[in-house]
This record gives structure tokens, sequence and C-alpha cells, in this order.
């Protein structure tokens, strides 16, 4: 269940972040790109806690 809820929360941040790409300059994109990898990264530690269990 936790590997679950982790992936859930990774598509919505991946999805905020497409809309986001729109009508932003590119200053912002690079922002929006940071953020989406903080995104996978977190996914990726929930992902290794719950194979640890």
């Amino acid at each position: 269940m936790i590997g679950g809820n982790g992936g859930n929360q990774f598509r919505q941040y991946a999805g905020q972040n497409a809309g986001n790409l729109n009508g932003y300059n590119a200053v912002q994109n690079i922002g929006n790109q940071t953020q989406l990898l903080i995104a996978q990264k977190e996914e990726a530690g929930i992902q290794l806690q719950a194979e640890e269990y």
C-alpha cells in the first residue's frame, strides 16, 4: 500500500508539472523540471522502503 500511494503522488506531480509548462518562460520551466526530479526521487525512496518491509 505504501508503494501504491507513492506511485499515485508521483503521477499527480507529473501531471501538475506538465500543465505548468504551458505558457511559462524558460526560467520557470527549469524550476518545474527540478520539482519533477524531486518527485521522482521521493517516489524511488518510497518504493525502496516498501521493498525492505
